[in-house]
C-alpha cells in the first residue's frame, strides 16, 4: 500500500511513500512520482546522476516569455532546469538576434525536479538538457493556446539524407553559436544536418563541429546538453566524450556517414529476434536512481 503525502512548496505536491511493515503490490514508477510534483525542491541547485538516470535539486524556471524567447508547450510543465541551463538559453536567444531571428522558441527542458518522464524524453533528467526549435519566431507574443498548437518545422528531407528547403545559413550560424559556448558538452542534430554543416563550415574554423553529434530524429529541433557545472560532485559526465567519439577530430568522417548508410538500412530491416526488452527510464523505480533523488522528491 502506498500513502499519498502532501508537502508545501508554494503549491501542493503529491508523492508516494511506502508504509513500513506493509506489503506492496507494485512499486510505483519513478516517472509517475516525478510527474506528480509541480514545483522545484527547496534545495541548492545541483544536477544529480546522469542525463538519463538522475534528477535535479533546486531547479529554476525558464520564464514563459522573455525579450528574445518563448517557452513552448507549457502544459507539460517542463520549462525547468539548472540555473546554468536557463542562463545559457537566455543568452543563446539573444545571440539569435544577431543572425536575423527575433529570438528562439524553446521546447522542453526538464520537469520541476527532473527525473524520468512518463512521455517523450528518456533523458532531460538532471536539468542540463534543452530542446531548441528550428522554427524562426515570427512573433514573441504567442498566447498559451498558440504555443500548444504551433509546430516546429523540419529542416531535413523525409529520406533522412539531406537538409530541405527550410534549412538556411542562419540555422548554421545558430548552431555554431550554440556549440561554441564552453558550457556545452554536445548538441544532438539529425545526421543530415551535420553532413551539411561539414560541407559548408570554413576549414580553419571547424573545431566547434566536434560538439555537433548526429542522432536519429532531431529534424525539427536541436538538443543542447551542458557539461556538469564546476563543483557538482553528484553529476555524472557523459561517456564517451565528444573527442573520443570524433577521434580527436570534428566528426566529419565515416562515423557520420554511417548514420545515412548502414543505420538507415538497419531501420528498414530490423532484426526479427530483438531479444528480451531492456529496462529503460520509464521502467525505473526510485531504487534505480541515485539515492539523493529520494531527498529531492521529498523536499519541501
Amino acid at each position: 500500500m502506498w500513502l499519498a503525502v502532501k508537502h508545501q512548496a508554494g503549491v501542493a505536491l503529491m508523492i508516494f511513500m511506502a508504509l513500513a511493515g506493509q506489503g506492496v503490490a507494485k512499486e510505483p514508477k519513478a516517472a509517475a512520482l516525478f510527474a506528480s510534483v509541480d514545483a522545484p525542491s527547496s534545495q541548492l541547485p545541483e544536477p544529480i546522476g546522469d542525463y538519463s538516470k538522475g534528477c535535479g535539486a533546486g531547479m529554476v524556471e525558464l520564464p514563459e516569455t522573455g525579450p528574445t524567447w518563448q517557452a513552448m508547450r507549457l502544459s507539460r510543465n517542463r520549462n525547468w532546469g539548472q540555473p546554468v541551463l536557463v542562463d545559457y538559453l537566455e543568452e543563446l536567444s539573444a545571440a539569435a538576434t544577431q543572425i536575423g531571428w527575433r529570438g528562439l522558441y524553446i521546447g522542453d527542458l526538464a520537469q520541476p525536479r527532473g527525473g524520468p518522464s512518463e512521455s517523450g524524453h528518456l533523458s532531460h533528467q538532471s536539468g542540463l538538457d534543452a530542446d531548441v526549435w528550428y522554427l524562426p519566431p515570427a512573433r514573441l507574443d504567442l498566447s498559451l493556446g498558440e504555443r500548444e498548437e504551433i509546430s516546429a518545422n523540419s529542416v531535413r528531407t523525409e529520406d533522412q539524407l539531406r537538409v530541405n528547403e527550410n534549412w538556411t545559413e542562419a540555422h548554421h550560424q545558430l548552431l555554431k553559436a550554440a556549440a561554441s559556448d564552453a558550457r556545452v558538452d554536445r548538441i544532438f542534430v539529425a545526421a543530415a544536418i551535420k553532413i551539411e554543416m561539414c560541407k559548408t563550415a570554413t576549414p580553419k574554423d571547424k573545431k566547434w563541429l566536434q560538439r555537433i553529434r548526429p542522432i536519429y530524429g532531431h529534424n525539427d529541433h536541436f538538443h543542447v546538453r551542458l557539461k556538469c557545472p564546476d563543483g557538482a560532485s553528484a553529476c555524472v559526465t557523459q561517456k564517451p566524450t565528444v573527442a573520443e567519439l570524433s577521434n580527436g577530430g570534428d566528426g566529419c568522417d565515416e562515423t557520420l556517414t554511417w548514420w545515412v548508410t548502414d543505420y538507415l538500412e538497419e531501420l528498414k530491416h530490423p532484426p526479427k529476434d530483438k531479444g528480451p526488452k531492456k529496462r529503460g527510464p520509464r521502467d525505473y523505480v526510485m531504487a534505480d536512481l541515485p539515492k539523493a533523488c529520494m531527498g529531492v522528491l521529498q523536499s519541501d
